[in-house]
């Protein structure tokens, strides 16, 4: 169902200027009752200048009057001609001037890690033109250098369920080609749905208990086997090697000087 544009300015002058119940209200502007109820005792939308939907053709007052006659009516937007088809309106998606400059970034993520999608998709989800896309594949792009690859659904341009489809979408067509996808490739092509329900591979436990421990001196048998003296005593293990030591060498020549 349409919603009038402006709607909580418009649910502001409703509850000023009519006598419909909060319901008839939230239902015809797409906000919640609480929400209009809030709106009606002050808490909401303070200092927001009500919408008055009849001067700007959305509603008519004979509907306004059928829905105080009856708390059950529902309203009704008015028809407008020049606003239809404005929803399916083609091309990149609108991308606020705050985040645009990340556009690049996410391009390059798209492109590395996801080469199966066309430079039509890659411009529906992040709302770019193909030659900026053709420019990154190429590393043509002006800045390349220093452009990182940033995944586009952290950078909030787009959602995750819209990634996941068009990387299905992606895997069917070169499914019906009939190319064949390598290891990486499948992995790429798997949603984010499916891969958090894979269960774990059950296979690597077994084959880290199958390892064989080694050292980088040899056979461990032949440590154990070798012999490395007796120490069961203090005096044998603090006993210092026969023949002295420099230290006593020293010694003595500062005796001979003397």
């Amino acid at each position: 169902m349409a919603k009038p544009i402006m709607a909580r300015a418009t649910a502001v002058w409703l509850v000023d200027n009519t006598t419909l119940s909060f319901k008839q209200i939230a239902d015809f502007v797409g906000m919640h009752e609480l929400e209009v109820q809030g709106i009606a005792d002050g808490d909401v939308a303070q200092g927001v200048k009500g919408f008055d939907p009849i001067a700007n053709n959305q509603l008519t007052e004979e509907e306004i009057e059928k829905g105080q006659a009856s708390p059950l009516h529902k309203l009704k937007l008015k028809f407008n001609a020049s606003a239809q088809g404005e929803e399916k309106r083609r091309g990149p998606r609108y991308t606020p001037l705050s985040k645009r400059q990340d556009r690049p970034a996410s391009i390059y993520w798209l492109v590395k890690f996801h080469p199966e999608l066309s430079d039509g998709q890659i411009s529906k989800l992040v709302g770019t033109t193909k030659p900026t896309i053709q420019a990154i594949r190429e590393r043509t792009h002006w800045n390349i250098a220093n452009i990182q690859p940033i995944d586009p659904v952290a950078l909030g341009l787009c959602k995750q369920s819209e990634l996941d489809a068009a990387v299905q979408k992606a895997a069917a067509k070169k499914a019906a080609e009939g190319g064949l996808m390598s290891d990486d490739e499948r992995r790429r092509l798997v949603s984010t749905e499916q891969s958090l329900g894979m269960d774990p591979d059950a296979n690597m436990a077994s084959a880290i208990e199958s390892l064989e421990t080694f050292t980088l001196s040899g056979n461990p048998a032949d440590e154990d086997d070798r012999d490395h003296g007796d120490y069961s005593n203090a005096d044998s293990f603090f006993k210092l090697p026969e023949g002295g030591s420099d230290n006593d060498d020293d010694d003595e020549d500062e005796d001979d000087a003397k």
